[in-house]
């Protein structure tokens, strides 16, 4: 039988669409890009526009896989189940648990033909172990967690994904030894709150994994996902210091440079605690570029809030800004709060951020030229090896090899988003 995944959203997502990938390839089925028997749709709903595109997902996987099992996973079928039940076509709907079990699901629909809705309660739920032996990329995502609850104001991902739960430290690090033995060098901890790992096990957390991570031999690279800023404490800032394997690059969402704005979000620093905690960081590692997330036109966001966000964002000196237009999602506290932003403005606002993000990029990229660095080969294409540094600059070389492989080359020139030798 032929099969086919779709992946909407994070990095977890990806990492458990790869899990499912392996067990029906293990099954012996063939990965096919259209008319296949299975289809499986991982859906996002971190936003609105989530929700619309996972919904064109797979109304396109029903036109054009016609007669195919259809299995809807993920956050948008885990919130909204409903939206899914009487859709033609459709026919597993589970949500963020049991991804695990593909493989009883498709059986149970083969023998019976009715349709299967599957929703967990997640606050209920174990941590659902799940691993792999290889990644269909150069570097390899390890899920080390699920959950959040931090119950910022604007964000539905809590009810998606359940309580803070974490994956037990020998099955992380049976699967990170695995995936270095196999040919990955760098390995990418992921979870929904990373950072908040150990939180839920006893007398462990995630600078002790990452102590234990750094001694595997093998492994060159290691980069966390994303990271509250929150969870940078004495251990972690302990390890960071005493482990060259952890990159120079760590993604922290800032989400608002405003101090009333972030008090609204409910989140839980102001914007001095984040800019003392960047601080520290660089004293460790004086070229570590930070990347973030921001939101802009949240509730009650007034231009002079904007300008704030604005001002904090350059003293923090960011190497890249991911930039987001409030999307109000049902059941939230920001849908009782009132103050809406008009569409019209969170778009201006929203441009103005990523021309500025730009701009830090090109003044980061621009403090490389004449140095030298060493990248991991990912693709090569045109005569050009191309992959990412450990601060993730994006080289493009004219060095010439025969295997993924790292690769010492010396900036001569920035040709965005690249850096050229």
């Amino acid at each position: 039988m032929k099969f086919l995944i779709k992946t909407l959203g994070c990095k977890v997502n990806t990492y458990e669409s790869n899990v499912m990938r392996d067990i029906l390839l293990n099954e012996g089925y063939e990965e096919v890009l259209d008319n296949a028997d299975i289809v499986i749709v991982n859906t996002c709903t971190v936003t609105n526009t989530s929700d619309s595109k996972s919904l064109k997902v797979i109304k396109q996987c029903i036109k054009n896989n016609e007669g195919c099992i259809l299995i809807v996973c993920g956050c948008f079928s885990q919130i909204s189940p409903e939206k899914l039940k009487d859709m033609d076509g459709v026919s597993i709907v589970l949500g963020n648990y049991n991804k695990s079990k593909i493989m009883d699901y498709i059986r149970e629909y083969q023998k019976n033909k009715k349709q299967i809705i599957d929703i967990k309660d997640l606050d209920k739920a174990e941590f659902e172990c799940m691993k792999l032996n290889n990644f269909n990329k150069t570097r390899a995502f390890v899920k080390i967690e699920d959950g959040c609850e931090n119950f910022c104001s604007y964000c539905i991902i809590p009810y998606s994904r359940g309580k803070v739960r974490s994956k037990k430290r020998e099955d992380v690090l049976e699967e990170v030894n695995t995936l270095v033995n196999n040919g990955h060098r760098e390995i990418v901890l992921t979870g929904i709150h990373t950072g908040h790992y150990g939180a839920d096990l006893e007398n462990y957390n995630f600078a002790n994994l990452l102590e234990e991570i750094c001694k595997i031999d093998g492994l060159e690279r290691l980069r966390i996902s994303s990271i509250e800023i929150t969870e940078l404490d004495d251990d972690f800032m302990k390890v960071l210091k005493e482990n060259p394997k952890i990159v120079d690059h760590m993604h922290i969402p800032l989400q608002s440079g405003c101090d009333k704005t972030l008090k609204d979000m409910n989140r839980k620093y102001d914007t001095q605690y984040f800019i003392d905690k960047i601080n520290k960081i660089r004293e460790i590692r004086p070229n570590m570029s930070v990347t973030t997330d921001v939101i802009v036109g949240f509730n009650n966001e007034t231009e002079e809030d904007f300008k704030e966000t604005v001002e904090t964002i350059k003293k923090v000196e960011f190497t890249k800004l991911h930039v987001f237009p409030f999307s109000l999602r049902k059941g939230t506290k920001a849908e009782t709060m009132g103050g809406f932003v008009k569409e019209n403005i969170k778009k201006e606002r929203v441009h103005i951020l990523l021309d500025l993000s730009k701009e830090l990029e090109l003044k980061y990229m621009n403090k490389f030229i004449n140095k030298e660095v060493s990248f991991i080969k990912e693709i090569e294409k045109d005569g050009y090896a191309i992959g990412h540094t450990d601060n993730f600059l994006l080289i493009k070389s004219k060095i010439k090899t025969n295997n993924d492989e790292t690769i010492k080359t010396t900036i001569k020139e920035i040709n965005y988003p690249y850096c050229m030798d």
